[in-house]
């Protein structure tokens, strides 16, 4: 299978996504994400915001989680162009890219739990070895996993948004990484990497708790000889005690039912704020339309704060 990569376009024309993952609903953590993601793509008048849903990992999905998101961000008024791309869907786009650079994989019969008992873990969780890189260590396990390997180089990249440069030495901080796990499925690394190539995605806008997986990223485009998107990462949004808007930590879902829309403006207002773009208070708009041409006007990137982190009170 040949893969249709599509150039990447000049950033004046921004193509950007928004990618959740269909594990629950969406709550205030992901809206910010959609709003920022949005917002720095429809700048442009020619800008361009897809919408992607990242089931590539089956078993983590929760039954009606991806048409809940879907029907959440429409009742908010987001218009996404063109058709959802489903992750869950292009396995065999996958598979290609994995073909396309078999000089540098190779299979692993290392388990998670193996590899912790063999040292410490680090700032990104144990360090693989590279313990399997000659041969795999147990030739009777079944369905080893995938892993690529990395070098003793650093991947630089400069964030629109943070202000320091990143840097990382994948090999040392992090080791061969996994990109076919033992299950049969993709991992998240090579899945969003081939999607934001296949799509065009020149502008990569999401949270910074998962800016250090960037340089993975970064690096897995040269090797397949992709475009490298521009990439912005807020604030993640934390409570009080610090703990992050998410999922995992059974952040509230954002209700539609009963949701009347001086609360839907109320709610993206706070998006808003969030993101340093000091809107105007919701009695200044009649309806989301409203609030949205108001947003598309005043949008800075620059303005949003320069911080890894960020309370928030509303969740």
């Amino acid at each position: 299978m040949t893969l249709d990569i599509q150039p990447n376009k000049n950033i004046d024309s921004p193509i950007g996504r928004f990618a959740p993952s269909p594990t629950g609903a969406l709550h205030f953590g992901s809206l910010i994400a959609a709003t920022a993601s949005y917002l720095a793509a429809k700048q442009d008048p020619d800008g361009k915001w897809l919408l992607r849903i990242e089931d590539v990992d089956t078993q983590r999905e929760q039954d009606g989680a991806s048409q809940s998101i879907i029907e959440t961000l429409e009742s908010f008024g987001f218009m996404w162009d063109g058709e959802i791309l489903y992750q869950s869907h292009q396995n065999e786009k996958y598979q290609a890219a994995l073909d396309s650079i078999s000089n540098h994989i190779y299979p692993c019969s290392c388990t998670r739990k193996y590899l912790q008992s063999l040292s410490a873990t680090d700032t990104y969780g144990y360090i693989y070895p590279g313990i399997c890189r000659n041969g795999i260590n147990n030739p009777d396990i079944e369905n080893p996993s995938i892993r690529v390997k990395t070098i003793s180089e650093e991947i630089c990249f400069q964030d629109l948004c943070q202000p320091d440069i990143f840097c990382q030495d994948i090999e040392h901080e992090i080791g061969d990484f996994i990109l076919k796990r033992r299950d049969g499925l993709y991992a998240y690394q090579l899945a969003v990497v081939v999607d934001d190539a296949l799509q065009g995605i020149n502008q990569v806008v999401r949270g910074s708790d998962i800016l250090d997986n960037t340089p993975r990223q970064i690096y897995l485009q040269r090797l397949l000889g992709y475009p490298q998107p521009e990439y912005l990462h807020f604030p993640t949004a934390v409570t009080a005690n610090g703990k992050k808007l998410s999922k995992q930590n059974h952040s509230p879902a954002i209700s539609t039912e009963n949701n009347s829309r001086i609360q839907k403006i109320e709610t993206l207002l706070a998006a808003l704020e969030f993101l340093g773009q000091n809107p105007p208070n919701s009695s200044d708009f009649e309806s989301l339309d409203d609030l949205w041409q108001w947003a598309f006007q005043h949008w800075k990137n620059d303005n949003i704060p320069k911080v890894m982190t960020k309370f928030t009170a509303f969740e």
